[in-house]
């Protein structure tokens, strides 16, 4: 009887956790729970815009902040390329003095920062938030801002993007300076008709919501005492415009059915590649940085004594002094002014 019993009670359990599982989900808001700014709106004195093409769209207008080369500077380009859930600003603190040493260009990837928050129904076209759709945008930009090469600078899934477009479009990219990129930390991945279901979208949006805080910029910092209250606000500057929490949650549903495998072609990367990482990173451990460095045929490893996730921001004097000493030891120039090569992409367009 007892036995019985207790397959009853486990039973009534399972049904009323799969009933939880279907349909707490759908009480989270579907409608977008932020006022509705504009990104031109919450705009910075330094703040540019910039409209790239994108196939099934109107195009894609992506924000930017530019330095442009110091007289005397090498004729040499960097584009900048920043981590999840940040934003073109965590390269506030070493935009100037990467201008002494070359044109200094850092975007917003989609949704981040005042860039394109494009939501179901924007496109008729590719999922502008695939994988193979960012690597793109990377050589829309470029194209777009006249960069016929760049050094491409990625921070954690930066570095990971930097790595694909070096892949993608060896002709444009002369060096990768990756800084604790993301390619041996692991997330769950998940098939493409699971993560389109109504409860996996719902439960994407409740989690944009929740990264849409400076909480992962505080556990960037190995002291989140150096943050000051401008910089929280710039890390934020999403939260100003129209629609961002549904565009993340687009963002974060797309993202759970793309893996991350540039591991695996590690070996195929040819350019010169600088590798930094720091001894207090939480989010991506120095031996993963280690382990991207070994498999690299040209890396150059360098660790940071003292700082968080994101040096650039926690440690900008000495994170330039590893990349002044790498530029000088390798000689790397790239030529700012140089025609962009005329390339079909990979939806049939051409850049702008």
């Amino acid at each position: 009887m007892l036995k019985k019993r207790l397959v009853q009670v486990f039973g009534v359990l399972v049904v009323l956790a799969i009933g939880a599982a279907v349909f707490l989900p759908l009480l989270i808001p579907a409608g977008t729970l932020q006022p509705q700014g504009s990104a031109g709106a919450a705009a910075t004195p330094g703040s540019r815009f910039l409209t790239i093409p994108f196939p099934g769209t109107g195009g894609l207008p992506i924000h930017y902040l530019e330095r442009a080369a110091k007289a005397g500077a090498a004729e040499r380009a960097f584009l900048l390329l920043h981590g999840f859930t940040f934003n073109s600003f965590t390269w506030g603190a070493v935009l100037d003095p990467l201008a002494e040493l070359g044109r200094t260009v850092a975007y917003d990837q989609l949704p981040y920062g005042l860039s394109a928050k494009p939501v179901a129904g924007d496109w008729s076209g590719p999922n502008p938030y695939a994988k193979e759709s960012t690597i793109a945008q990377v050589d829309a930009v470029m194209q777009g801002l006249g960069l016929g090469h760049a050094i491409l600078v990625g921070n954690s899934s930066g570095g990971t993007l930097a790595l694909e477009a070096a892949l993608a479009y060896p002709e444009r990219v002369t060096g990768l300076i990756l800084v604790a990129p993301w390619v041996y930390a692991q997330r769950p991945t998940i098939p493409a008709m699971v993560a389109e279901l109504t409860q996996l979208q719902r439960l994407s949006l409740f989690i944009a919501r929740k990264l849409g805080d400076p909480t992962l910029l505080e556990y960037s910092y190995q002291d989140p005492a150096r943050l000051t209250t401008a910089r929280r606000d710039l890390a934020v500057i999403h939260t100003r415009v129209a629609n961002w929490d549904l565009a993340w949650g687009a963002l974060l549903d797309r993202s759970l059915a793309s893996a991350v495998d540039i591991s695996d072609r590690l070996g195929q990367v040819r350019v010169q590649v600088l590798l930094i990482t720091s001894d207090q990173d939480k989010l991506v451990k120095p031996d993963d940085t280690y382990r991207v460095a070994a498999a690299l045929p040209h890396a150059t490893l360098k660790v940071l004594p003292g700082c968080g996730h994101v040096p650039q921001e926690e440690c900008p004097q000495a994170f330039m002094a590893v990349v002044t000493d790498w530029l000088q030891s390798h000689a790397l120039t790239v030529f700012i002014g140089a025609k962009a090569p005329d390339k079909t992409g990979p939806w049939g367009n051409k850049g702008p």
